[in-house]
């Protein structure tokens, strides 16, 4: 099973996204058993497609766009279900046998079937209610040419890739017929299609190493800058060099990117296979931008989860993740990365016994993780043919934490996850507790981190709102509200989840007596007062530790901020404003006068 069915007698390899190489061994890249030791990182979702595994009468398929799995029985006369992540209610329909099916794939909302049954056309059939199901046929428009295979675009227009290039169509279900919106000649070895951009990769020349995409975008079909993908040595014969296996397409932290899976020759001097990616911008020409060194050979896969890149190796059944936007070692032109984590297992699945409900109680089957009929599309599928099953891939990130020792680089991955926030909130918890407590410096790299994220987000926030209220934003459709990830960690956040721990003790301990000295020696004042306030400490603490701050921040308008703050206090708590002696302020209400005048001191009240 594949994207469409692959030629007679060839088989995927390691789940299809990368293919081929030498032997791998069965030691990880740092030479320990394969095996699957402690902290598994990657899983498969818990909730997975089961469909009816391929068989000599059932024909499996796959749709990257809708993320649907067909299971074609009899070419579809004796029915046809199709099941996907998102929709647990399945498709279920049949269709006339009118020879074998080649790939079939629905419109974007399931509205239009089209089915390819030859090399010439593709047949629709229409699922909107109250429109007679009757199917029309389309043929490609080239002469002599055979349609590789087609790609939905929207919800009724569709690309036919042919060997002699593509032609762009907009369906009119309405009328069963189709409409000729535009088309480019040119020799076409085989095609990728990335649904999150809407950009398809066609593989041209005779090495095939010459990529030309195409972006699509409401009814319009863009000639992208076509780029040269480096082989990694000159091939000795004009044949094709450039396998599909050892290309992917995918979106990471917004940018799409070409992942090329190079395998180095035996001869060569490299220690092992490596992942290049080529950036490929709506304008402007593709660039090399990231090379993932992976340190052995054999049979790979590339999956990316979460902006990150996952590489599964089959020979040691293990995987590795890179993060492109942490740290590499920069040429001028090319990042190379290592993989952030040692290789681990994806963690052990169980497939659960189906059957009557008496028969249901014996134990779940452990599924055969990376599995030669294992095949993988992007972003994060992982499809079993021969089992029946189709997962997405997850990232855990609760065992991250025990693996990358290195505070300052873990919050630099963490913050870039989607769902970071509680594993966060649980290590600023560890660096504060016994025995875990970590060093007054780490504790103000994390923080630091964490605050960066924090005023990034005011800012882009505050940015948003002066536009809005300026009455700008209508000659601006385009602007949107900034996001606020999980990355965004505020104070009622650390309170709740971090700091709640040690308001029991009525005085402030040691952890917190740290966290307000690095708040203040990175001069975030009114961070270290909103802290304490935030864990009741307010009345006891030292103005002027704080009225020293603020002065040396040299920012007046925090000054007056924080004499305020304590004005205030000294109102509630004594009736009077002013600071007593024991406090040391004089020099600070001096400086007050100065800058804001006498008149803006606080003036006593009474009830």
């Amino acid at each position: 099973m594949s994207r469409e069915p692959p030629p007679p007698g060839e088989e995927e390899a390691a789940g299809g996204g990368g293919g081929g190489g030498g032997g791998g061994g069965g030691e990880g890249a740092d030479g320990r058993p394969r095996a699957a030791e402690g902290g598994c990182y990657l899983a498969l979702c818990a909730r997975p497609v089961h469909f009816e595994k391929a068989n000599p009468v059932n024909c499996v398929f796959f749709d990257e766009a809708n993320k649907q799995v067909f299971a074609v029985r009899s070419g579809g006369a004796t029915g046809v279900v199709v099941k996907g992540l998102e929709d647990r209610n399945p498709i279920s329909f049949r269709m006339e046998d009118k020879g074998e099916v080649k790939c079939i794939k629905f419109s974007l909302g399931n509205k239009i079937l089209a089915v390819q049954r030859t090399l010439k056309s593709v047949d629709f059939l229409n699922f909107i209610p109250d429109s007679p199901q009757l199917e029309y046929t389309q043929e490609c428009k080239t002469k002599n040419a055979n349609i590789l295979g087609f790609c939905w675009t929207s919800s009724t227009e569709i690309v036919f890739i042919t060997d002699q290039g593509i032609e762009f169509y907009q369906v009119l279900p309405e009328k069963r017929s189709l409409k000729l919106l535009k088309n480019q000649s040119i020799n076409v070895n085989w095609y990728m299609y990335c649904p999150e951009s809407s950009v398809i990769l066609l593989s041209t020349t005779v090495l095939g190493n010459v990529l030309q995409p195409f972006y699509f975008k409401s009814g319009t079909m863009s000639k992208l800058s076509k780029f040269e993908i480096e082989l990694p040595a000159a091939p000795k014969s004009s044949k094709l060099s450039l396998s599909e296996r050892d290309i992917a397409m995918a979106t990471i932290y917004g940018q799409l990117y070409v992942l090329y899976l190079r395998h180095h020759s035996r001869t060569s001097n490299s220690t092992g296979a490596e992942v290049v990616l080529y950036h490929l911008p709506r304008e402007g020409s593709s660039k090399k931008t990231h090379i993932l060194k992976l340190n052995r050979t054999g049979k790979f896969a590339l999956n990316v989860v979460d902006n990150l890149v996952v590489v599964h190796h089959q020979d040691t059944e293990t995987s590795v993740i890179f993060d492109i936007k942490l740290k590499g070692e920069f040429d001028g032109s090319t990042t190379v990365h290592q993989f952030v984590l040692p290789p681990r297992s994806i963690q052990p699945y169980q497939i659960p016994v189906a059957g009557p409900a008496s028969v249901t109680s014996q134990s779940p089957v452990p599924c055969k993780l990376y599995s030669s009929s294992w095949i993988v599309f992007q972003p994060d599928i992982i499809i079993s043919a021969s089992e029946g099953y189709l997962w997405s891939l997850q990232v855990k990130l609760e065992p991250v934490v025990n693996l990358l020792l290195d505070k300052g680089k873990l919050m630099d991955f963490l913050l870039q996850r989607k769902e970071c926030k509680m594993v966060i909130l649980s290590v600023c918890s560890q660096m504060l507790s016994e025995p875990e407590r970590g060093s007054l410096s780490v504790i103000a790299t994390v923080f630091d981190k964490l605050n960066h994220e924090y005023k990034k987000y005011l800012e882009a926030e505050q940015s948003y709102t002066m536009v809005v209220e300026a009455g700008l934003s209508r000659s601006n459709p385009l602007l949107k509200r900034p996001v606020r990830t999980q990355a965004v960690i505020d104070q009622s956040d650390m309170y709740t989840h971090v700091l709640s721990v040690f308001t029991e003790k009525k005085r402030l301990s040691t952890a917190n007596d740290e966290i307000v000295e690095v708040l203040l020696s990175k001069h975030q004042v009114l961070a270290a007062l909103r802290f304490i306030r935030g864990i009741g400490g307010h009345d006891s603490i030292s103005a002027r530790k704080f009225l020293d701050a603020a002065k040396q921040a040299e920012d007046d308008m925090l000054f007056y901020t924080i004499f305020r703050f304590f004005e205030q206090r000294n109102q509630r708590l004594r009736g009077n404003p002013s600071f007593t002696p024991g406090e040391h302020c004089e020099e600070h209400v001096t400086f007050f006068k100065q800058v804001f005048g006498e008149q803006a001191l606080m003036k006593p009240t009474t009830l």
